[in-house]
């Protein structure tokens, strides 16, 4: 079975993931997960529990950090605190942990236990992990190694979101130099600044056109992007796709998880649901640095974006002119900007104020020089009227099956059923009797649920509508 596995920051982005077609969710538990910025109450991780289950969404939680001797005590007893709350597995990095009294519940092993081996691969799976986590540098022949090496465990791989630049995620750069460590969750992100490149003599180093390589973002990879990929990785052995983003909010998750419904559902992987949504679900109008499929396919070159570690959008056009606070462009066709739109000129970010025909009125003077912006790409980094129409609504399809019995009636609502004790009194109109009888029954209203095929077995009766109403909400 193929899955989609999407993050949640908090409850509400784990709605927002559900609603949107994920076909289970990672959230963080309330401390030791890798990110220390996401941690989530008991209390709220049950009530995505509650709600995920409805669905019959997973509920993943991340116990990944390292940890220091006298925290397992205090782990473990969260892992038992999660157990009995219902969570569907726990990822986790500290290997140490399986000497302790764990609950009898699944473990993923997190990307951060550097699984890019069929060996480490191997011996995850002896040691009891159900799934690996696959570091997200591998290739697809190594992927496929793992597979046919191990091929009992489910194998995750990454499909979308942010990159470390370090393997798996190992990174010690924010622990040298602040004393904040990444597999503590407080990673400080020095990927993520800017940098002049130095010869061995302390000389800037030039680019091709004779530039000094100079205060310019050298380790911030651009985001990886594997949609057009599904159908290999899911050749090469991979079960469950991952989208990155433990500290991303509801708009990003719901945009990114929505795109990669429809590409499964495309492939044939549906989950069977039916999405009623009013967007088109498109990664370059959320948060987006460009897409790259790693090293998939090989090295590439251009795999780290120099400009900016910043979001960059969706590209529309050009600009032609600027002026102050306004800028002349030429828009692709079909691109209508708003205000409140968000713009990235090279490293330069603003917001559009007013448009008039191509003059553009932006809420500060880009410090570009004119001649220097003259048909540069202009980009859109943020779309109000498309987060605006952010919505998606997920329904399960259930049949509803009805029928008299000597006692009464039974209805069938997908796999529950009920019986009820009512009179058989003949109804006066049979064609209204039996049209409020389907009409009633298939009103489901805001539970998970839509109406798939409504079967009645049963003469025409008089049954009050109110009647009708309570037998469908006890039986759902």
């Amino acid at each position: 079975m193929v899955t989609l596995l999407s993050p949640a920051k908090n409850k509400e982005v784990a709605f927002a993931a559900i609603q949107a077609g994920a076909d289970a969710i990672y959230i963080g538990a309330p401390c030791f997960g890798a990110r220390e910025k996401a941690g989530n109450s008991l209390t709220d991780i049950q009530e995505v529990v509650s709600y995920a289950h409805a669905y019959g969404v997973q509920v993943l939680v991340t116990l990944n950090t390292l940890l220091h001797n006298d925290e397992y005590p205090k782990a473990v007893a969260m892992a038992k605190d999660l157990y009995e709350v219902g969570v569907d597995a726990l990822i986790i990095q500290d290997l140490n942990l399986l000497n302790y009294d764990l609950p009898p519940i699944r473990l993923h092993a997190s990307t951060q236990c550097d699984n890019r081996t069929p060996e480490q691969v191997k011996r995850l799976w002896e040691l009891g992990f159900k799934r690996a986590v696959l570091a997200r540098e591998l290739s697809i022949e190594e992927i496929k190694a793992i597979h046919e090496a191990v091929p009992e465990i489910e194998l995750e791989a990454f499909i979308h979101g942010a990159l470390c630049v370090c393997y798996s995620g190992r990174c010690f750069m924010s622990e040298v130099l602040a004393g904040r460590s990444a597999n503590r969750g407080a990673c400080a992100q020095f990927c993520r600044m800017a940098y002049d490149l130095l010869d061995v003599e302390g000389n800037e180093v030039l680019e091709e056109d004779g530039q000094p390589i100079h205060q310019r973002y050298l380790l911030s990879l651009q985001d990886l992007d594997r949609s057009a990929y599904l159908q290999e990785l899911i050749e090469a052995g991979v079960t469950t796709f991952k989208i990155e983003g433990r500290l991303k909010d509801a708009d990003y998750v719901t945009n990114v998880t929505a795109y990669y419904r429809e590409k499964l559902d495309s492939l044939g992987y549906s989950n069977g649901h039916v999405y009623t949504r009013s967007f088109t679900p498109n990664p370059e109008k959320t948060f987006h640095r460009g897409g790259i499929d790693y090293f998939l396919h090989g090295r590439k070159p251009h795999m780290a974006n120099w400009e900016t570690p910043k979001s960059t959008g969706e590209y529309i056009g050009e600009v032609l002119e600027t002026k102050g606070n306004t800028l002349r462009v030429q828009l692709e066709d079909g691109i209508e900007l708003h205000n409140g739109d968000g713009l990235t000129i090279g490293s330069e970010g603003c917001n559009v104020n007013g448009v008039e025909g191509n003059i553009v009125k932006i809420n500060k003077a880009v410090s570009l020089q004119p001649s220097a912006i003259s048909s540069q790409p202009l980009y859109r980094n943020y779309d109000i009227e498309f987060t605006k129409s952010l919505k998606s609504e997920r329904k399960i399809p259930v049949n509803i099956d009805f029928r008299e019995t000597e006692e009464g009636f039974t209805l069938r609502i997908g796999d529950k059923e009920r019986s009820f004790a009512y009179p058989h009194e003949p109804a006066k109109n049979a064609e209204k009797a039996m049209t409020t009888i389907r009409t009633q029954l298939s009103k489901l209203g805001d539970t998970p649920y839509v109406a798939k095929e409504i079967t009645v077995v049963s003469k025409p009766y008089f049954i009050p509508i109110s009647v009708l109403n309570e037998w469908r909400r006890s039986t759902l």
